[in-house]
């Protein structure tokens, strides 16, 4: 996913601009009377995610008079080939979303990050635990202050699969086939999938692989690019065996992911579909696509089903961690604005907003959805968590995956050719 797509809602005038100008961050500076000017990117265009941001950046200018921060939305699907293009221009944002892996490992070589290693402040490490740091750690230096996590699974609708006489989540893959089955007879699409945006596809593809694959083989990969162990050809095939049942919506492979009624997070939304696999910042996108625009009520969350004889450690996660990054040249306000809202105050409101679990232990007490409970309680007990491995692989490889798999999955190529593409993509970098 690759990572944090938080997004909810149509793309906004501004990030339209933004899509046609390509490549300005607009960094800002130290003017010479001591007033501070700084830009920031975010991806949530519309709703309470960029009310959030606002109120954030206004009550941190009313703490820091003399500070200004313009803040700009834009599109979740636009934001990394933008930001990229900013960066290497060297006009980047001075704050801005930070998917981790091997994309920030990419701006680190660059020397295009800020080190935040010895300036996060001390109330904010106490409430942070280090496990959440250590996603934005790289070479052991912090580059990103975390926000949210945002591990992946099944959100589905409690009354569908009741309609559909299935009364326990599935806990294996042909338990799953068999809810599909029983939903498909009351009519409503088994599982909704916005494959036009490729990442949610490759998200099917990613967990067959975390349930094949051991941790230290996930791990070896995403350094070597090197697809040639076995489990990643089974994860294919298990793919395109599942795929044969038909489970996902008419019309999958051009339905977007997230964006108004009919994308695949609107299916469910509005009761079009039972189910979707997708991170933990899909509650508050559904919520936005419900025609109350309220919380669905009876939505619920189970991880995806354990593979018998697969290699990976059971109960393992994927997913990453939400942060922000400055700009190596953002002035020093700028890390002041990360400590600002990753407080345990901001930290709830952020929570609030976005309905995603926060990284702050005591905004996580303010915490009353069951299923973020449950999310919560399965992404600590985790005994592995990987990053989405688009994330994990870097830009070119990660990209070059997500698109093989929709390739797949629309009958274009087989489980052996697939490898051969990741494969090619993995030697080019």
């Amino acid at each position: 996913m690759k990572a944090s797509r938080i997004t909810a809602g149509a793309v906004s005038l501004l990030a339209g601009a933004l899509v046609l100008s390509a490549c300005s961050g607009g960094g800002g500076g130290e003017s010479a009377d001591g007033s501070v000017e700084m830009t920031l990117w975010q991806n949530s265009t519309t709703g309470p995610g960029q009310e959030f941001w606002q109120n954030a950046i206004d009550s941190f200018m009313e703490e820091n008079p003399g500070v200004t921060i313009e803040m700009q939305s834009v599109q979740n699907e636009d934001l990394d080939g933008l930001l990229q293009t900013a960066l290497n221009a060297g006009d980047p944002p001075d704050i801005f979303l930070q998917r981790g892996g091997g994309k920030m490992a990419d701006m680190v070589n660059a020397g295009q990050l800020k080190d935040l290693t010895d300036v996060i402040s001390d109330d904010v490490r106490a409430e942070i635990p280090e496990g959440s740091f250590a996603a934005e750690t790289y070479q052991d230096s912090v580059w990103a202050m975390p926000l949210s996590v945002l591990p992946g699974g099944f959100w589905y609708s409690e009354d569908a699969f009741a309609a559909a006489g299935v009364e326990e989540t599935p806990t294996s893959i042909a338990e799953l086939e068999s809810a599909v089955e029983s939903l498909k007879e009351t009519g409503i699409a088994p599982i909704a999938l916005g494959a036009q945006d490729a990442w949610p596809a490759a998200h099917w593809y990613y967990f067959f692989a975390l349930r094949e694959c051991s941790p230290e083989v996930i791990e070896e990969t995403g350094d070597s690019k090197d697809f040639s162990d076995e489990c990643w050809t089974r994860a294919a095939e298990n793919l395109q065996d599942f795929a044969a049942i038909e489970p996902f919506n008419e019309g999958f492979l051009t339905t977007p992911a997230q964006q108004g009624a009919g994308s695949s997070a609107g299916l469910l939304a509005n009761r079009q579909a039972a189910m979707e696999l997708m991170g933990a910042w899909n509650p508050g996108v559904i919520a936005s696509l419900t025609p109350d625009e309220q919380p669905l009520p009876d939505l619920a969350w189970f991880p995806f089903p354990e593979i018998e004889g697969g290699e990976g450690e059971p109960g393992s996660m994927m997913g990453g961690v939400d942060g922000y990054s400055c700009a190596e040249q953002a002035p020093d306000e700028c890390v002041d604005f990360l400590n600002f809202i990753a407080s345990a105050e901001q930290q709830q409101l952020y929570y609030e907003a976005f309905q995603s679990p926060p990284v702050n232990t005591v905004a996580q007490e303010s915490v009353t959805e069951p299923y973020l409970q449950q999310i919560l309680e399965a992404y600590n007990s985790a005994p592995f968590v990987s990053q989405w491995l688009d994330t994990v692989l870097g830009q070119n490889v990660g990209n070059a995956l997500n698109v093989a798999v929709v390739d797949m999955l629309a009958g274009n190529s087989d489980p052996e050719q697939f490898i051969q593409s990741v494969n090619t993509a993995g030697a080019q970098g």
